[in-house]
């Protein structure tokens, strides 16, 4: 079964008004490329190239960029007449993108429920649209099978902490989500997990999720019933919030990224 992957691509990015003033955030270019290719490289390396695209805020830039990758990445002939080309390499990537309009102000929960007839009867991965680890996605859905939840997030520790989690070590389940943005700390506490995308839910989920609400806000309820799990990413996790973080992804990216796993 090749579980489709939703990416949540809507957000205006108003932290990094530099690079979304003018293009959608997952538009925005790490080594060239965006970084929403980034994170569909990782998942079709462990053979997950179905994607359903959740757009909102310029989503129409996203649509644009696939639909003209091909004549980006390769050399081709125009016969400006016909209109015909000729493509002389087919460098390209195998995936299978679902574009779904979920409207410009819809919250993540909501656009989640908005791809749902794109889903189908299976179940089914969440991430974001600016988020990269070199996480084996093999070993988290062999973790989310074991564990026999609804729903599984994966945790991991960053330099910053916003919205993190309180995990019960023993079943390896979430026992509370603390949704609040929480600054740097003073007091060296920074083994605090937070959530880090790479989310798998049981199809039933997409019925528990709340009109116009976030993903985020099923977690709370997922965890009273001991049915959210958590997988602990020990690897290395960078997302992209604000333009300091392009920087610095891009700079990675030149030194060699931890995240390129293909």
């Amino acid at each position: 079964m090749n579980m489709k992957t939703v990416i949540l691509c809507g957000g205006t990015g108003t932290r990094m008004k530099e690079e979304t003033e003018f293009k959608p955030k997952p538009l925005v270019l790490v080594g060239g490329k965006p970084i929403l290719w980034h994170i569909m490289k990782i998942y079709a390396q462990y053979g997950f190239n179905e994607f359903i695209v959740a757009l909102g805020y310029k989503g129409n830039m996203i649509k644009e960029y696939f639909l003209n990758e091909r004549s980006f990445v390769n050399n081709f002939t125009l016969d400006t007449k016909t209109g015909n080309l000729i493509f002389h390499n087919n460098d390209c990537d195998d995936f299978k993108i679902t574009f779904v309009e979920t409207g410009e102000d819809s919250l993540t929960g909501e656009r989640v429920r908005r791809v749902a007839p794109y889903i189908g009867d299976e179940d089914f991965m969440v991430t974001y649209g600016d988020g990269v680890a070199d996480i084996n996605i093999h070993a988290l859905l062999g973790f989310h099978t074991s564990q026999q939840t609804l729903g599984t997030i994966t945790a991991v520790i960053p330099s910053t902490r916003f919205g993190f989690l309180d995990i019960d070590e023993s079943r390896k389940k979430l026992k509370s989500f603390y949704q609040h943005k929480v600054t740097h700390d003073t007091d060296n506490k920074s083994k605090e997990y937070i959530n880090g995308g790479f989310m798998i839910f049981k199809n039933e989920v997409l019925n528990m999720i709340e009109p116009h609400s976030m993903i985020e806000n099923i977690f709370p309820r997922l965890a009273e019933m001991q049915q959210m799990s958590v997988y602990k990413h020990l690897g290395r996790w960078k997302c992209m919030d604000t333009y300091k973080e392009v920087e610095e992804l891009n700079k990675i990216w030149d030194q060699g990224a931890f995240w390129k796993i293909w």
